[in-house]
């Protein structure tokens, strides 16, 4: 089985923002890009599952896309847009437990009912009575 990471394609281009006369002529900015269907690493269950978590990043293409321009450097660059794809494909692919509808026990009910009267009582004595 090969590593998750050589599926991964990169490409570089000019960062914006603040950085000076170096901006203009480095790129230090990197997009890495993952196509998810023509993955050898995960499963078709897992990829369809992928596919509907993260269908808002996907394009139409296929091609999960993530953009990184927060380090100077391309290399740092590089390495974070490794790094925040691997997160988001793992997260995509874990299965949440179930969640079972429980009911509160009697006892709960019957103190909820009790403070509620109690408090019920201590503002009607507060009350001015004729």
């Amino acid at each position: 089985m090969k590593n998750f990471t050589t599926e991964l394609t990169y490409k570089t281009s000019r960062s914006s923002g603040a950085g000076g006369q170096n901006v203009n002529k480095v790129e230090t900015s990197v997009t890495v890009m993952w196509k998810v269907q023509d993955s050898d690493f995960f499963n078709v269950f897992q990829k369809r599952l992928i596919s509907e978590k993260l269908k808002n990043r996907i394009n139409l293409d296929g091609i999960l896309q993530l953009t990184v321009s927060e380090s100077r450097t391309q290399l740092q660059n590089k390495k974070i847009a490794t790094e925040k794809i691997l997160e988001i494909v793992n997260e995509s692919v874990i299965i949440p437990k179930a969640r079972y509808k429980t009911k509160p026990s009697k006892a709960k009910v019957q103190k909820r009912l009790d403070t509620k009267k109690k408090l019920s009582d201590k503002k009607e004595n507060r009350r001015f009575k004729f």
